[in-house]
């Protein structure tokens, strides 16, 4: 049985809301939650090792990140707030020039798909979570990373549900993804399920939805994007994944793993006893639904709205 509670986070730096009081979903022995609390000392030493994050060089990559981002008169954003910035130096190992590229790229995508973007919170989006086919597993990997897995065959009515819908149901889940502290150094990895794909749904994909997702995930989300695991995917998927190959890039395509039904190969990257019995693992996991995300990010409205405020001036209101 799901039980709701709230705690109160004293310093909840990464965010750019006011927001203080944070819902949690008790499910059995997992909490499902935002984990905004600071890096353990386990973290650190991995942002030391992989990130070259250290107080001394995070405090010179701030100064120089900011007075590179003066030169971007026509960009709205906290450049007061480190937490903020320190989002975009991580993915970049705290590479001024880097993260300033990157934080241009991030609105620069926000700015060419404002259809998507525009006034884009939980609230608005509650048809993708009651469909149930994207979730975040309330634990993370054997590396800490978290786990998002969506479910586009059997389970995808595609009459009811579209791809510009699933696409922003994953920028929700990644954008909240972004302001913990643990994702921001050991990343994420995704599982598409794609068990019972029909040649209907197939028939969904398009060029410039590729496009769309591979430009995003490539170039647009300050997040390390560790894996992509590819799972239970009939022959007709290769129809599918052609559409995307052009616009691959070598990185990201080696970070691309087809397991069909193997589930040796997948526990080659993710521990079995991180899974759920679904992907042959050993983890007892209660089935988290995606209305019981929601009624957690719901409750977050009002940090999504800050993340809205900012970007380009131009699709920027009231300021």
């Amino acid at each position: 049985m799901a039980v709701l509670s709230f705690y109160k986070l004293e310093v909840a730096d990464t965010m750019l809301s006011d927001l203080d009081t944070f819902p949690v979903i008790q499910l059995g022995d997992f909490s499902l939650k935002f984990e905004l609390d600071d890096l353990t000392p386990e973290f650190q030493e991995i942002a030391r090792k992989e990130l070259r994050e250290s107080p001394e060089k995070k405090e010179e990559s701030l100064a120089e990140l900011r007075e590179l981002l003066k030169d971007e008169p026509d960009l709205w954003i906290p450049i007061d707030n480190d937490a903020y910035l320190v989002k975009f130096l991580r993915p970049c190992k705290y590479y001024p020039e880097s993260a300033c590229e990157l934080i241009k790229r991030y609105y620069a995508f926000k700015k060419k798909h404002a259809e998507i973007y525009d006034e884009l919170t939980p609230s608005k989006e509650s048809n993708i979570f009651q469909q149930n086919i994207l979730t975040v597993q309330p634990n993370r990997d054997q590396l800490g990373r978290r786990i998002l897995v969506i479910e586009l065959g059997k389970k995808w009515k595609h009459k009811q549900c579209s791809l510009d819908e699933v696409f922003k149901g994953c920028v929700l889940f990644l954008e909240a993804a972004m302001l913990e502290h643990v994702t921001q150094v050991a990343g994420a990895i995704v599982i598409f399920d794609m068990e019972g794909l029909s040649l209907q749904q197939t028939w969904q994909f398009t060029p410039s939805f590729a496009k769309r997702i591979v430009d995003w995930l490539q170039d647009a989300i300050p997040l390390r994007l560790k894996n992509i695991h590819i799972v239970n995917e009939p022959f007709i998927f290769n129809v599918v994944f052609n559409l995307f190959k052009p616009f691959l890039k070598d990185k990201l395509k080696s970070r691309i793993i087809f397991h069909g039904t193997n589930r040796k190969s997948l526990h080659e990257y993710i521990s079995p006893e991180y899974l759920p019995e679904c992907y042959g693992g050993t983890l007892s996991l209660p089935r988290i639904t995606g209305s019981q995300w929601h009624q957690l990010l719901v409750m977050s409205d009002k940090e999504y709205e800050a993340i809205n405020s900012y970007g380009y001036k131009k699709m920027v209101k009231n300021h």
